[in-house]
């Protein structure tokens, strides 16, 4: 009876947020309490919560106070040199700028940590998604599933979750797998170079010019300028003095980045991106939203600390060594990195209220999220329903599947690893399946190698913490995101999977 409310609860907190008949935070609250009560358990609801806050607390202290480092690290301008190099790369195509999101964060993915790995992606590639009218989901999508595969990094978690459970070493488990992720990687990235080509189709070719001279026979859009000179075309984002009609503008540096159409644009004239018929209604509207300062470029900013840019770089790669070397605990490192950040950037406490009041939105979405999944996850322990469900898969599996065990864990890592979190798997499945396995002649190795295969999946649950992150700073509902990213995060993990077999390690 658990094992089936424990699946219907998943379904029915699925299906409402994916029809947006309830809001994530309210269906994590009132869908697991509903099914407390419904098995007979209502009376330790209150444990459970409790329970399950205390597990995600130190993970919702990690996300406020490292929204707010990054959020200064931002608006001191730290991010703006790599947000210049993707427009650089991107040449405002969007097949370029997919293809740049999905690199940007396998790289940023090498600190082993979600979370911070969604705060600098989407900071860096957000304004330009907004100025060109691009899908945010193809974003979230990208960069979650980026992301993913790169989360089996040894000190990313799940491989040493793996190792803990099997009593093996994390580097016989990792090593080996390196060919098959790498696959998997070459996958996410042709994935982004598709999404791209379907994205450049939907908005037309754009080509990006960074000369000052006015080129009056071309529509021009200025990105990030800052005023300086006359302009036919329309100012967008940034401090631009210059009228969007044609005026003259104000004395400012003129640094903008220019946006013109390519006049073999296949979309309309004139149209910079007006969504198509090819774009599915939530790409549409993602990519639809209303117009954004685009800050990253900004020039004049006032809370740019270029006479501290060193100091803060600094901070942060201390920052990120200190937590891929484990000195202290990744909440205490972020709340000594936000306080110094701001001690030393802005010295006057009115500056300093300012930049907490500019972040508090996003501290609040993201922490009260992951509050409400205290409360799913709190409840789908406690009353045992994660180890009924995990006892029905195991005994599902025929016997006459045993020697190919390996294949089997790789292949049930997809749904157990989207629908529980990572300890529940590793530390509750995997050994029970590393069992059954080795009664017939696999390798615990095989296994431990296998059950990395569905973490591209993963980093969508809606168990992860980190992907409040990422819907919430892209301001995408994470319905869309779902709908959109779960069946190529699904072909991304079967790659994984495939190339391991074929390599010869799984």
């Amino acid at each position: 009876m658990l094992t089936i409310l424990g699946f219907a609860m998943i379904a029915t907190f699925l299906v409402l947020i994916m029809t947006k008949k309830m809001s994530p935070i309210a269906a994590l609250v009132l869908i697991p309490a509903l099914f407390c009560v419904a098995v007979g358990q209502g009376a330790q609801l209150g444990d459970y919560v409790i329970d399950g806050v205390g597990n995600l607390a130190p993970t919702a202290a990690m996300l406020m106070f490292a929204i707010v480092y990054f959020g200064v690290m931002i608006d001191v301008g730290l991010f703006d040199p790599i947000v210049r190099a993707i427009l650089r790369f991107c040449k405002a195509d969007p097949m370029r700028i997919v293809v740049g999101t999905a690199v940007l964060a396998a790289i940023v993915s090498l600190d082993g940590d979600g979370s911070t790995t969604f705060m600098i992606t989407v900071s860096a590639m957000y304004p330009l998604y907004k100025r060109l009218k691009m899908s945010l989901v193809v974003m979230t999508g990208v960069a979650a599933t980026a992301n993913g595969v790169m989360n089996t990094l040894p000190w990313g978690g799940p491989t040493a979750r793996a190792a803990t459970a099997l009593k093996l070493d994390a580097s016989e488990i990792f090593v080996p797998m390196i060919p098959a992720l790498a696959v998997g990687l070459l996958a996410v990235f042709l994935l982004a170079y598709v999404l791209g080509l379907r994205e450049r189709k939907r908005l037309g070719v754009l080509t990006l010019d960074e000369a000052l001279v006015r080129e009056p026979e071309r529509e021009t859009v200025t990105v990030g300028g800052s005023g300086g000179g006359s302009g036919s075309g329309a100012a967008v984002g940034g401090t631009a003095g210059g009228s969007a009609s044609g005026g003259t503008g104000g004395g400012g540096t003129g640094r903008g980045v220019r946006l013109r159409k390519n006049p073999a644009s296949p979309a309309s004239p004139g149209c910079l991106a007006s969504p198509g018929s090819g774009a599915t209604d939530a790409e549409q509207a993602e990519g639809a939203g209303d117009d954004e300062e685009f800050k990253g470029l900004d020039p004049n900013r006032p809370t740019l600390r270029p006479k501290l840019y060193w100091f803060n770089a600094g901070l942060t790669v201390a920052l990120l060594t200190a937590m891929i070397m484990e000195l202290l605990p990744i909440p205490v490192l972020f709340l000594l990195g936000a306080a110094l950040a701001l001690t030393v950037n802005f010295p006057h406490m009115p500056d300093q209220r300012a930049r907490i009041a500019a972040h508090a939105d996003n501290v609040l979405n993201v922490s009260g999220m992951v509050f409400a999944a205290a409360v799913f996850t709190g409840v789908l322990t406690g009353t045992g329903m994660v180890e009924h469900m995990a006892d029905w898969v195991v005994g599902a599996v025929p016997d006459a599947m045993g020697p190919h065990m390996a294949i089997v864990t790789g292949l049930l890592s997809l749904p157990l690893t989207y629908f529980m979190s990572n300890d529940g798997f590793y530390f509750g499945v995997v050994p029970v399946l590393a069992e059954a396995g080795a009664a017939h002649g696999v390798s615990p190795l095989e296994i431990a190698r296998a059950s990395l295969a569905g973490q591209a999946l993963h980093m969508s649950s809606p168990l992860v913490p980190a992907v409040y992150v990422l819907v919430g700073m892209a301001k995408v509902e994470f319905g869309d995101h779902t709908r959109f990213t779960v069946k190529w995060a699904v072909l991304t993990s079967l790659v994984v999977l495939g190339a391991g077999i074929l390599f010869g390690t799984i």
